[in-house]
C-alpha cells in the first residue's frame, strides 16, 4: 500500500510543481510522477538533515522541502526531455 500513496504523493506534488513553473512544461505526466516521487524523497532526506523530519501536527517545513524538490526535478526533467526528444526528432527527419 506504501507504493500507492507514493504513486499518489509523487502525482500531485509534480503537478503542483508544473503549476508553480511559469510557461509550459513539455514533459508526460509520467516523467512528472517520477520528478514529483524522487523530489519527495529528496525533500524527506532534507528534512532529516535539518532535524525537521518529525514535527507534531503538519509537517510544513517537510511538504515545502519535498515541494521544492519536486520543482526543481521537474525543471530539470524538462530540459532533459526536450533534449532527448529534439534529438530523436531531428534523427527521424532526415
Amino acid at each position: 500500500m506504501h507504493w500507492l500513496w507514493a504513486l499518489i504523493v509523487g502525482l500531485i506534488l509534480g503537478l503542483i510543481a508544473k503549476a508553480i513553473i511559469p510557461g509550459k512544461q513539455h514533459i508526460p505526466l509520467w516523467l512528472t510522477v517520477i520528478c514529483g516521487l524522487i523530489g519527495s524523497v529528496l525533500g524527506n532526506w532534507a528534512a532529516t538533515g535539518l532535524g525537521v523530519n518529525e514535527t507534531r501536527g503538519i509537517d510544513w517545513i517537510r511538504h515545502l522541502l519535498q515541494l521544492i524538490g519536486a520543482i526543481i526535478l521537474v525543471v530539470i526533467g524538462e530540459r532533459i526531455w526536450i533534449t532527448v526528444r529534439g534529438n530523436r526528432s531531428r534523427h527521424t527527419r532526415t
